[in-house]
């Protein structure tokens, strides 16, 4: 059976990547689960960027994501990880961010969540989304 590794620990980003690839004819693995250890620095500029960083690693599948907050100047973008750092909860980071927002209008607190998938193959060949 082929496998896909995936740049990542996050265990719930892994559960939702196997629920949306259950059809592919393919073992979904975590970087842990394939018994790969790298300390990936993630010094890239954009979710793109930090995304081809990880896949270009492990040559194989990696993703980049996180919240961007408009008031807040897209914060906390491609730190949202390690937004007020790595061992923070997101109870305390999500508290954190509302408060910035006290007073804000309700009209001006726009936000989304966004995401880069980045797919590096041995020929060196990047496919990114």
């Amino acid at each position: 059976m082929k496998r896909l590794i995936f740049a990542t620990g996050n265990q719930n980003k892994m559960r939702e990547i196997r629920e949306i690839l259950a059809d592919l004819p393919v073992e979904i693995l975590s970087m842990k689960e394939a018994g790969i250890e790298a300390d990936i620095v993630e010094d890239g500029k954009t979710f793109e960027e930090n995304a081809i960083i990880k896949a270009k690693t492990i040559m194989e599948l990696a993703d980049d994501s996180g919240l961007e907050i408009d008031y807040l100047n897209k914060e906390p973008g491609i730190y949202s990880a390690r937004y007020m750092g790595e061992d923070t909860s997101y109870r305390i980071k999500n508290t954190n961010l509302i408060e910035r927002l006290t007073g804000v209008p309700d009209e001006k607190r726009t936000a989304r969540f966004v995401c880069a998938i980045a797919a590096a193959f041995p020929d060196g060949t990047i496919k990114t989304t």
